[in-house]
């Protein structure tokens, strides 16, 4: 066996691992870790049977057979692509030029605490949630053409009160923090 060769098995090793840990790596991504082309990672991703960032994310999706309890598809800010309903969840959002402010390119603080608070409310397993306490951090701007990856994970639940951590990324940076005091309401107090 030849170096190229063991050094392309060995790429595609990591590839696969890669992928496997953070399906939302783009092939420009994957070309800067692996230190290759992005047209090397296109090959390799077709030699492997690996779909493309947005197929990726559609398997994600349906894989994981989402169902929303507290909010309604269009309520929530963001992609949603993890859910499990009482412990954890995950979003995307991508910033556009109309979520930004027109001078710096400087997505506007609301669009990050939005995905944040209602992916933190749908992680509950209640008919009805709502945030009682948020408190954030920015970490840094987020710019235009970014894609912001939202982590949500339920911390404690003490009778109707669950307190929600939600981390937000780019890329590996954390770029925004947000601890969410959400209160479960009781189907029957819900006017019809």
């Amino acid at each position: 066996m030849t170096r190229e060769s063991v050094n392309k098995i060995k790429r595609q090793r990591n590839l696969t691992r890669l992928l496997e840990s953070d399906p939302f790596l783009t092939d420009e991504d994957l070309a800067h870790i692996l230190k290759v082309s992005v047209q090397t990672i296109r090959l390799d991703r077709m030699e492997l049977k690996i779909p493309e960032l947005k197929e990726r994310l559609k398997n994600v999706a349906r894989g994981a057979g989402l169902q929303l309890r507290t909010l309604s598809g269009e309520e929530l800010v963001g992609e949603l692509v993890d859910l499990d309903v009482g412990k954890s969840g995950m979003s995307i959002l991508t910033v556009t030029p109309a979520m930004t402010l027109s001078k710096t390119r400087i997505v506007r603080g609301h669009h990050l605490f939005a995905q944040a608070n209602s992916l933190a409310v749908a992680v509950i397993d209640a008919e009805a949630a709502l945030t009682g306490i948020a408190r954030v951090n920015f970490k840094r701007p987020v710019y235009r053409g970014e894609k912001v990856l939202a982590k949500a994970v339920i911390k404690i639940k003490k009778g109707n009160k669950y307190m929600v951590k939600v981390t937000s990324y780019v890329k590996d940076e954390v770029v925004f923090l947000g601890r969410f005091l959400i209160f479960a309401v009781p189907g029957e107090v819900i006017p019809r």
